[in-house]
């Protein structure tokens, strides 16, 4: 599903160059589910760009499902992003004036879809994260963890090929948290694919391999057997 050779990304360039990946080389398959680890600077928050399609490496490839995203153009990027891609992120981005059933319409909106094709794409999402009860309720009037859950669906709605993950428990407490994870679980168990950043350690082991990212370059892998769904089965690093 996603393949980097040589990935690498430079900023600035042609004043104080900054290195922030050098020369990533790594492949996922269809279905996995995988978390991306690091300390602040060590080039994951670069490489999920990458692979977002939100920004171009400066040199190397990258293939999603199959096709290269290099040298595409700006239209055919944006048109991928909305298509074959999911976010979810550590602040929800939600608008705030809209409510959770239209927030869930917007990437269906942006992809021309019909009015009575998004409210029922958007209902099944939001049914898939236990909120019909919330259609009709703003940001404002929800919880962080069902803010989240709001974001979830509307990562979905498109149903990606990918969807990503940028710290998705950052601001939940220990109980949220969870259950937005067993929702993650749910999703992988439906043959989702998953890529996911944390620096949460008890986080990072819901999925299947963990990468450790340091200075730009991958410093480890680690494959678990199987994806815990329990505290106890977890543990911690």
């Amino acid at each position: 599903m996603i393949k980097a050779e040589n990935l690498s990304k430079i900023y600035r360039p042609d004043t104080l160059p900054v290195r922030a990946l050098d020369g990533v080389t790594i492949s996922i398959k269809p279905g996995e589910y995988v978390a991306i680890m690091g300390p602040s600077g060590s080039g994951k928050s670069t490489f999920m760009n990458l692979i977002g399609c939100l920004d171009k490496p400066t040199s190397g490839s990258y293939w999603l499902d199959g096709q290269e995203i290099s040298q595409v153009t700006a239209d055919e990027l944006a048109f991928i992003r909305n298509k074959k891609i999911g976010f979810v992120f550590q602040n929800f981005n939600l608008l705030p004036r809209m409510t959770a059933l239209r927030n869930v319409e917007l990437p269906m909106l942006y992809a021309g879809v019909n009015k009575q094709k998004r409210l029922e794409l958007a209902r099944e999402a939001l049914g898939k994260v236990g909120m019909l009860d919330r259609l009709d309720h703003r940001p404002t009037e929800l919880s962080g963890g069902q803010n989240q859950r709001v974001a979830i669906a509307r990562a979905l709605v498109n149903h990606p090929k990918v969807l990503l993950a940028d710290e998705p428990t950052g601001n939940l407490d220990s109980k949220t948290s969870e259950e937005i994870m067993n929702i993650f679980t749910q999703l992988h168990k439906e043959d989702t694919t998953i890529v996911l950043v944390t620096h949460e350690p008890d986080i990072a082991r819901y999925s299947q391999r963990i990468i450790h990212f340091r200075d730009g370059v991958i410093e480890k892998e680690e494959l678990l057997l199987s994806s815990p769904t329990t505290p106890e089965q977890r543990g911690h690093f």
